[in-house]
């Protein structure tokens, strides 16, 4: 059973929907207006908040505002009639913030209690990892272990694509253990060598191939044989070395540097790039002919702001590694995991680990929760995308007259039909225009 705090200053809607969260068997406290609710969450720390952001006296972004941080809800949920205005204010409070768009029933309040006691439950249990690597339950993430486990029970070359940090070689690893390999997984640079070692290390050498080479040495194709051999940064390999490889994947066979003798070679090739296949075909780094044999399953690795819903298992997953490691308690608080959600993380999964590595080196082992930066971008993030024109550091009056104009516009000034859709009364819309016309005046 959950505390709900119900804030609408529709008294038929509100008294319909309380009786609906009753029968689900929760305790509902209504009100009705700002006053009303900053009163009531000062008095209780209520488990949901279903918000509607117009009220008589104020917006329902100043509640949001005003919550004592000992006093917030732990999942806040925004009430509206506009599919549209959901887009808008997920640009302004982040992801974290679930939505009812009116008129709701009770499979739609059902519907967003399971996924809160869903996401309760998988957020204080240990995170799963599938395949023994992959952290994350989001849709992208489940494509993606779709793709492994049609991939793994093959045994066809993989090209990993995506950006810099999203854990390629890990999802590397998963096809690799997937796979159930009798040999090893062996993982390379292609850009850690110099183009005059290149041959040696992928092919091995033969004692006295070239100045250096006092003793005979396996190379990589060798060394995973009957396992996986990822290949990172492919496209750093010299153009000129490729045909080299090339003939490699065709044949199944290997000669090593000095050597006359051929080798055969069994094993699964996984490579990956940060390039995209558009960037593959126009920056040439890649010949056409290796790409076919590179990529006969070609896998895109899903960014970090596309999974935004796994932000809070991986950061909980990084600091319990940190807790058994140094024989610390550190937890996230509410707020601290809001932060995180609401970043874009451009580094991807590498620069989460690393921020949560770094707060928790700063943070006091004696104290209870972990104490994030001021500042989570690192000096090599991308400036932060802005969407609809929306941008840190505006006020709630300047984001709720943004809401209102973007949905009169769209409704070419009907304000009934504008009101309908935000969820709030006429007379509501028109003090709130009043307010502007004499701001302007």
């Amino acid at each position: 059973m959950a505390s709900v705090l119900l804030v609408d200053d529709d008294t038929r809607f509100t008294q319909a929907t309380g009786e609906l969260l009753k029968i689900l068997g929760h305790e509902v406290v209504i009100a009705e207006n700002l006053a009303e609710a900053s009163a009531a969450l000062k008095a209780t720390r209520f488990d949901i908040l279903l918000l509607d952001l117009m009220l008589p006296d104020g917006s329902g972004f100043q509640v949001l505002e005003n919550i004592p941080e000992s006093q917030r809800p732990t999942h806040i949920t925004i009430i509206t009639g506009n599919p549209a205005v959901k887009s808008l204010v997920k640009s302004v409070m982040g992801p974290n913030i679930s939505y009812l768009i009116k008129p709701i029933d009770l499979q739609q309040l059902q519907t967003l209690i399971d996924k809160i006691e869903q996401k309760d439950a998988a957020i204080h249990q240990p995170a799963t990892k599938h395949f023994g690597y992959l952290i994350g339950e989001s849709p992208a993430m489940q494509k993606l272990y779709q793709m492994i486990e049609r991939v793994a029970a093959t045994k066809a070359n993989v090209l990993l694509q995506g950006e810099s940090g999203v854990g390629k070689e890990l999802v590397a690893s998963a096809i690799h253990y997937a796979n159930h390999s009798e040999g090893a997984f062996v993982a390379w640079n292609c850009g850690a060598a110099s183009r005059e070692l290149i041959g040696s290390e992928l092919f091995g050498h033969e004692k006295g191939a070239f100045t250096g080479a006092i003793a005979r040495k396996e190379g990589l194709f060798e060394q995973a044989d009957k396992g996986t051999l990822f290949l990172d940064e492919i496209t750093e390999m010299p153009i000129d070395m490729q045909p080299n490889l090339l003939r490699v994947l065709e044949t199944q066979r290997v000669t090593r540097v000095g050597g006359t003798q051929e080798i055969n070679v069994n094993c699964r090739v996984i490579s990956a790039t940060n390039r995209t296949t558009e960037q593959l075909a126009e920056d040439q780094c890649l010949r056409e002919d290796i790409y076919f044999r590179l990529a006969v399953f070609p896998i895109i690795v899903p960014p970090l702001r596309e999974r935004k819903g796994d932000i809070e298992l991986l950061a909980q997953s990084f600091l319990a590694d940190l807790n058994r490691q140094n024989d610390t308690t550190l937890t996230l608080s509410r707020e601290s995991l809001n932060r995180l959600c609401n970043y874009d993380w451009p580094g991807n999964v590498r620069e989460l680990r690393h921020a949560i590595h770094r707060a928790f080196i700063m943070s006091d082992p004696q104290a209870k929760e972990l104490l994030l930066p001021e500042e989570l971008a690192s000096p090599f993030a991308r400036e932060r995308k802005k969407s609809l024109g929306l941008i840190p550091g505006k006020t709630i009056e300047e984001v709720e007259r943004e809401l209102i104009t973007m949905t009169l516009q769209q409704v070419d000034g009907d304000k009934p039909r504008a009101a309908e859709m935000l969820g709030v009364s006429l007379k509501t819309l028109y003090n709130r225009l009043n307010t502007y016309e004499k701001e302007l005046s």
